[in-house]
């Protein structure tokens, strides 16, 4: 018994299951999760060193080196990048995409760090791994307070902290512009003199006397007991009582005699955050895995309602970044789409198949949609604009298998079969062939779902939704489309003839197809020299259209990076932050003139902030460097402002590198230009970068040229005299350490209160310096207790460096980067480099060689792993096409009529005035397996009319006849199912949805007339 029998014979339980399916999908959707986009994992992870007082030279040879060369023996890597700079090593490691399961990747990179920490310098820190790189905050919350102190800040952002993750879904919070803490243990260089001691000394002296070490235990005859020495510091006020003894003397001092001791924060400060161009502390959000965004926001705005009654008038907060609005409306418009397109599928079906084949057909969608939902929701996919749209995608397909089912067992009942009867064979006859041509569509999808990229995975839950909707399609239309048949459809029959006589007469359509059809049979070579000759001109148009990769979002929100000259001090960026602020003000909305403008923004100044949406990328934190996010009344109004910003800054800041730039969609892209040079020799890299740049600046429309290395800073280098210091009894380290005491401070010890732990810092109060003259004050104490004057035993020299060195796979690496305007593609813009650069690099001396970043790499590597797939794709089709027909000439005229869509394709871009990009490339992989599909029920008809007796000729003609109005009417209900992901999915959705629309209506027309004469062709099928 088939599943078919079943139903029919149990008509009850097959309600049931239909009812089922309603329910289980209704329940999903309620608690499905939510997202923009589809989350895919961040390959990347950062190995972090400090080597404090180092050169970024000796950084690069010390450190970076040592542990690059360990990463690289990791089967699983993809690429090393580093940046060694003065006192710290930051390596960015990235995995390969095919890698799934990141844990054990990032123990064994883990486990390679620790094995070279021992080779590592003595004064390098341990190096940390921080896997937690790619981690999302999708809730970014401000907290300003202008009137009250920092300390009160802090403890305020801290209690709001703990509150936050008190939520259900709150996995991770994290502070931004948080200053730390510090003790300050600040001396007077002429006060040490006096008194005959140096900064090591004290140094020294006070490490050895904050302990925390065990005294052992105590064993009696009864009992064991802990002893606990006591020196460990219990308040700033026993730091200060603790004595000093001087040398050359028997007097002690305290230290609060010596030193001034007090409390106070990091100076200068590593980073800081403003809102709205004041001081504040940023909380961002990160959601636990599979969880709702939308509720997640839900939590939050009532927590926050409550925060707002609770703290006291000052104390605001901003909330700067919020995923939840964004993915809601999102998700609302698209499932208004959805919506829309089920309607006008629905209205289709009534109007051509009539009022109860209609709505028997019609009837499928509800029940499939709901089934797929609840599929999804058990299969972990979540609803957000890839998995809609995939939906949107199958809505037409999905028709087809219940049309061909309805159609199948009308013509039987209009030639007499009974109903019961008629829905047996039907179904008998077309399972085979529908399943074949549901699964053939699905495999189109598949090269999307296999390939390994980022990109690939952000767009898997095409392939997934769209096999779940077309096989629970292809289910319903063997089960309830044939019980509804047998329940409602009713066939007037003529009462005199015969009823194996009763044949449908042909309308007057039907008969005009023919006569055409004859024509083209008749002049069948003519018609394929025309199809291949508009497939070439469709095929040379398409160097005309626009090349995007992946167009930014329309959501209203953008950011600004600004980067000012290497070596600028945070001081300096924060001035120019202050200026910009004042400017952004004048950019602000006006709500009682219902003007559009800025409605807030945050400045994350000294880092690049969190990774507030999943394609956001910054550079390094960097004290010269800042980012700006920045929200608007509406998206409309994002590309003005970013206009105005940027005149602004052409004008005001000439000497500050900036771009501004919308929220990307799929995977994270840095800059959409960038070339860059591997080499050996710095000062050769710097020359052909400087070309490169050149180059660039010669093209119309590209803005914001820079480099990662940056320009050269000055380095004092104090050179020592070994012999008056080995005379003297004085060490290199002596001297290292006199002198960042001196500077930034060094740290002696630790202070635990409570669960903190603050950082002693030895300093000497605030000198200013003169040149390149080391200070006469600093103090060194001899083998003999002498203090002296550092000058006594070196002396200072003023370098240039460079102040970071970037690297990639080992090799010296410099990239040149760039923005775009935005009548300007990347893809107009290499296709000018490569030829220039592949014509320079024939100049350049061995060993240098050059590679395009950016969307060139993305989008290249994204399409190579689809292509890398087609052919698993290419050979399951041939397969399944093999078991339908077992006949490679029907198999070859099938795959024939894929690049017919092409021509369709070519036409619609040109007409909507759109561009190619990745999503292009995906409609046409979806119109591949609908072409695929309408071929295949053609062909199918054409045997069994050869099968009921009837010759070539005839059967091919009759058979097109017969489908010609399911492939009519399949194509109808794609294409007006496309239309809403058209008109109102977004610039992303646009060229797919076009290159769906308007291919499929080329290729339909196309197949309706090449298929029957290309089955002539190959059958050497005579002409009447």
């Amino acid at each position: 018994m088939n599943i078919t029998q079943l139903a029919l014979q149990k008509k009850q339980l097959m309600g049931l299951v239909i009812l089922a399916a309603v329910m289980l999908g209704i329940t999903s959707f309620l608690s499905i999760p939510q997202a923009q986009d589809p989350g895919f994992p961040i390959r990347t992870a950062q190995v972090i060193t400090s080597f404090p007082g180092a050169s970024p030279e000796h950084v690069e040879e010390l450190v970076t080196d040592k542990l690059e060369k360990a990463i690289q023996e990791m089967p699983e890597l993809d690429s090393v990048n580093s940046l060694s700079k003065y006192g710290v090593s930051i390596i960015t490691v990235d995995i390969k995409d095919s890698y799934k399961e990141l844990r054990p990747v990032w123990d064994s990179l883990r486990r390679k760090v620790d094995g070279v920490q021992n080779e590592l310098p003595a004064a390098a820190g341990r190096s940390s791994v921080n896997d937690e790189y790619g981690d999302v905050y999708g809730i970014v919350i401000s907290v300003v307070a202008n009137d009250y102190h920092y300390s009160e800040l802090k403890d305020i952002a801290d209690q709001v902290r703990d509150e936050f993750l008190r939520l259900p879904l709150v996995g991770k919070v994290d502070i931004y512009g948080a200053q730390e803490e510090r003790i300050f243990v600040e001396y007077e260089n002429s006060h040490l003199q006096e008194l005959g001691i140096s900064p090591n000394y004290l140094a020294q002296f006070l490490a050895s006397k904050n302990t925390l070490l065990s005294g052992g235990e105590w064993h009696t005859e009864h009992e064991v007991m802990s002893i606990e020495p006591s020196g460990n510091l219990e308040s700033v006020e026993a730091l200060k009582r603790t004595f000093i003894p001087l040398p050359n003397t028997h007097e002690v001092l305290p230290l609060g005699n010596i030193a001034n001791i007090y409390r106070g924060y990091e100076t200068p400060a590593r980073s800081m955050v403003t809102t709205n161009g004041d001081n504040s502390l940023a909380l961002a959000i990160a959601m636990i895995d599979g969880g709702n965004i939308v509720k997640l926001g839900e939590q939050v705005d009532e927590l926050l309602d409550q925060l707002e009654q609770t703290y006291p008038w000052g104390v605001n907060f901003e909330i700067i970044a919020y995923q939840p609005e964004l993915v809601e409306n999102t998700v609302d418009s698209f499932v208004s789409n959805l919506f829309q397109a089920i309607a006008v599928v629905s209205g289709v079906m009534l109007v051509t198949l009539g009022l109860r084949t209609g709505l028997i057909v019609a009837s499928l969608i509800p029940v499939t949609i709901a089934a797929t939902i609840g599929i999804m929701y058990w299969l972990q996919i979540g609803l957000d604009q890839v998995s809609l749209a995939a939906l949107m995608i199958a809505l037409g397909m999905l028709v087809d298998n219940s049309i061909v089912m309805a159609e199948s067992i009308m013509t039987r009942m209009e030639r007499g079969q009974k109903a019961f009867d008629a829905a047996i064979d039907a179904a008998g006859e077309l399972k085979l062939s529908l399943l074949t041509s549901s699964l053939t569509t699905s495999a189109a999808f598949l090269p999307i779902f296999l390939a390994e990229s980022t990109t690939g995975e952000y767009t898997a839950p095409l392939f997934k939704v769209v096999s779940i909707t077309l096989l629970a399609s292809w289910f319903f239309s063997l089960t309830m489309i044939p019980m509804l048949c047998l329940l409602f459809l009713k066939i007037k029959r003529p009462a005199e003839k015969a009823i194996s006589s009763q044949e449908p007469q042909d309308s007057r359509f039907e008969r005009l197809y023919s006569q055409a059809l004859s024509t083209l049979l008749r002049y069948r070579y003519r018609t394929l020299s025309v199809v291949v000759v508009a497939f070439g001109m469709a095929i040379y148009s398409f160097r005309f259209i626009p090349v995007i990769f992946f167009p930014p979002s329309e959501d209203p929100t953008f950011k600004l990076e600004i980067e000012l000259p290497v070596g600028s001090p945070l001081s300096k960026t924060v001035a120019v932050t202050e200026s910009i602020d004042d400017y952004l003000e004048t950019l602000k909305a006006d709500p009682e003139l219902a003007s559009e403008g800025l409605t807030n923004w945050a400045a994350f100044i000294g880092n690049g902030g969190p990774r507030y949406v999943l394609s956001h990328t910054s550079k390094p934190a960097s004290p010269n460097y800042a980012v700006y996010l920045l929200n608007t009344t509406s998206g409309e109004v994002v590309d003005k402002l970013m206009a105005d910003i940027d005149r602004h800054f052409f004008s005001q800041y000439p000497d500050v590198v900036h771009s501004t730039r919308k929220i990307e969609n799929g995977a994270a892209i840095k800059n959409p230009i960038e070339v860059r040079i591997m080499g050996s020799d710095t000062e050769q890299l710097f020359s052909l970068a400087d070309a490169v740049k050149q180059k660039l600046s010669m093209i119309n429309g590209v803005r914001s040229i820079n480099d990662d290395w940056g320009n050269k800073t000055k380095n004092l280098f104090v050179n020592i005299d070994e012999a008056q210091a080995q005379r003297l009894g004085i060490n290199n380290a002596d001297i290292a350490q006199v002198i960042q005491a001196s500077t930034t401070g060094i740290q002696i010890s630790e202070y635990r209160e409570n669960e903190d732990i603050i950082p002693i810092m030895l300093k000497a109060s605030s000198q200013q310096y003169n040149g390149k003259d080391l200070p006469t004050s600093m103090n060194v104490l001899t083998h003999t207790l002498d203090s002296i004057p550092l000058g006594h035993v070196a002396k200072a020299n003023l370098e240039w460096q460079p102040a970071l060195i970037p690297r990639r796979d080992r090799m010296k690496a410099i990239t040149v980067s760039a923005s775009l305007a935005p009548n300007l593609t990347a893809a107009e813009v290499n296709k000018q480099l490569r030829p220039w650069l592949n014509e320079q690099q024939d100049s350049w001396p061995t060993g240098y060689r050059w590679e395009l970043g950016g969307v060139a790499e993305s989008s290249g590597n994204a399409n190579k792993s689809i292509f890398d797939k087609l052919p698993i794709a290419a050979v399951i089709i041939l397969m399944l096409l093999m078991a339908q027909f077992n006949c490679i000439r029907k198999t070859s005229i099938i795959l024939m009529t894929i690049p017919l869509g092409l021509i369709g394709v070519a036409v619609g871009l040109h007409l909507a005035q759109s561009y190619i990009g990745f999503m292009t490339l995906l409609g046409i992989i979806s119109l591949a397996g609908i072409v695929i599909n309408n071929a295949i029920v053609l062909i199918d008809r054409i045997d069994i009319e050869r099968q009921d007796g009837l010759g070539h000729y005839d059967a091919i003609v009759e058979a097109a006849k017969r489908r010609m109005r399911p492939i009519l009417l399949t194509t109808a209900t794609t294409v007006v199912g496309m239309i809403p992901l058209w008109l109102g999915g977004g610039i992303m959705w646009e060229p797919m949805a076009i290159a769906i629309i308007f291919g499929l209506l080329g290729a339909t027309l196309l197949t309706l007339g090449v298929v029957p004469v290309l089955y002539a062709v190959f059958f050497r099928v005579k002409a009447k």
